[in-house]
């Protein structure tokens, strides 16, 4: 087949509904799902009963068939979907947003129908995650329902949504220390240090997780072996630890540390400015310190990545 006239745009020209269909393809770079976290995603009812309900959002839904391009559809307020009972046994449902395109399936009338609609496949298996294969559709969610069940509880759901192309920010933070300070060994506690090792960060609105990644370059000991531990704090959120393991004795000699972990974003610090910093736990069972200094560099490298709320 050959190229299809006119591209976008060109004054005067006649353009097939496809091409605009195949520009919002190229623009979601291929991909398919809900455009954010929180967008449609199916709940019991208000008063659980026989459906559910899909709240507000947006998504974008590929064609199964090659060059149908992608369709754009939202959805305003609730939308209620009924879900049929069961019988003498259970039964699992898959509620996909689907899109019936005349052009390549179905016979409904754009003048009249409805095109884009929630739809209910029934019987699905336990683990089906996909509409059947040459449907164009978006999963949602799979309800598992028992025998006998005419009302859907939020136990029945299980969220099957994706995000389209989830947004991600990375942001690096550097501290360059300009006189020496210690941590000595003789306590058992955590101390907030390297003090000046310490950040106030915007986190994204729509951030679920955090990759940190802190690194310590000419980390200083001496004074003996050294056995600590240090993590990273985002707002109240604390890292994985680090352990710091060292039988080096009285020398002085340096290392470089890495700390990282992946934060779980809670939502009453998302879009809010938070600290980011670190904490060192020091052993009295050995006699080391720590110190940093002009000869130590530290980089905290973040990344936030969108996901489902």
């Amino acid at each position: 087949m050959a190229l299809i006239q006119p591209p976008l745009m060109v004054t005067g020209g006649t353009h097939p509904a496809r091409t605009m269909r195949m520009m919002i393809r190229d623009l979601a770079r291929g991909s398919q799902g809900v455009t954010e976290g929180n967008d449609m995603r199916v709940w019991p009812l208000s008063t659980p009963g026989s459906g559910v309900r899909i709240s507000d959002g947006s998504g974008i839904v590929r064609g199964a068939a090659w060059g149908q391009g992608s369709y754009t559809q939202y959805n305003v307020g609730d939308a209620l979907v009924p879900i049929a009972p069961t019988g003498a046994a259970g039964r699992n449902d898959l509620v996909v947003l689907r899109v019936e395109d005349p052009e390549y399936e179905g016979n409904r009338d754009p003048a009249g129908d409805d095109i884009g609609y929630f739809h209910v496949i029934p019987g699905v298996s336990a683990t089906a995650t996909e509409p059947p294969a040459g449907m164009t559709a978006i999963p949602l969610a799979r309800v598992a329902l028992p025998a006998n069940t005419a009302t859907v509880t939020a136990a029945m759901i299980t969220d099957l949504r994706k995000i389209a192309n989830p947004r991600r920010e990375r942001r690096l933070h550097s501290y360059y220390p300009s006189t020496q300070t210690d941590l000595k060994y003789n306590d058992n506690k955590w101390h907030n240090w390297p003090q000046g090792a310490r950040w106030i960060i915007q986190v994204p609105p729509w951030a679920v997780s955090a990759h940190v990644v802190v690194t310590i370059a000419g980390l200083r000991m001496s004074g003996g072996d050294v056995w600590a531990r240090m993590q990273t704090v985002l707002g109240n959120e604390l890292g994985q630890d680090t352990w710091i393991d060292d039988d080096q004795g009285n020398v002085a000699r340096r290392q470089t540390v890495v700390l990282g972990d992946t934060i779980k974003i809670n939502a009453n610090i998302r879009g809010t400015l938070q600290p980011l910093s670190i904490q060192t736990y020091m052993y009295k069972a050995y006699s080391g310190d720590l110190s940093v200094n002009s000869g130590t560099s530290i980089y905290a490298d973040v990344e936030f990545t969108e996901g489902l709320t």
